[in-house]
């Protein structure tokens, strides 16, 4: 007899996270993790800090994930909030340019567009985010939706919207 979905989420909620499935994520995205992060702070080595707290937290905390969504999902949320909080405990300005560069991971910048940090840094949070985990993550729409923490329909808007502020602002600033 199969279970119902109900009472498996609720079991699920019961259980929360298990570390192997913390451990398990950490081990195939920890370089998107930290691409992410670096974007997000601007700085290589505050976004190793920033992902190793987010981990960390997520281990203490493993017993609050519902199971409401995927594991990594939820992780998501720990690892750019902590990011977004490390930079408000540090008073960090971003430097779009360390962003950029980790974004790259070591491909060659011959030939990149140095407006598109500037351009990067001057969209608003959430379309910043959402770009960030779209592409240097490379996360489905229904995981940016859970980080986030907005519905999936505002994921495409929100990624339309900033795609089509990005190419503006590449119109404005100068080479």
């Amino acid at each position: 007899m199969k279970k119902r979905p109900e009472r498996d989420r609720r079991t699920r909620w019961m259980q929360g996270a298990s570390l192997e499935e913390i451990e398990r994520v950490y081990r195939q995205r920890l370089p998107e993790f930290r691409r992410v992060a670096a974007a997000i702070l601007g700085n290589r080595e505050a976004a190793r800090d920033a992902v190793q707290e987010g981990f960390a937290s997520a281990v203490r905390k493993r017993k609050t994930f519902r199971g409401e969504g995927p594991v990594e999902a939820w992780l998501w949320r720990i690892v750019v909030n902590a990011a977004r909080e490390y930079r408000r405990h540090r008073d960090e300005v971003p430097d779009p340019e360390a962003g950029a560069k980790a974004a790259r991971n070591g491909t060659s910048e011959e030939g990149s567009d140095a407006r598109i940090p500037v351009a990067l840094a001057l969209l608003p949070e959430r379309q910043r985010l959402a770009l960030f985990l779209r592409y240097y993550a490379d996360l489905d729409y229904r995981t940016i939706a859970e980080t986030l923490d907005i519905a999936i329909g505002t994921v495409g808007v929100t990624l339309s919207t900033a795609r089509t502020k990005l190419r503006e602002l590449l119109e404005e600033v100068p080479q």
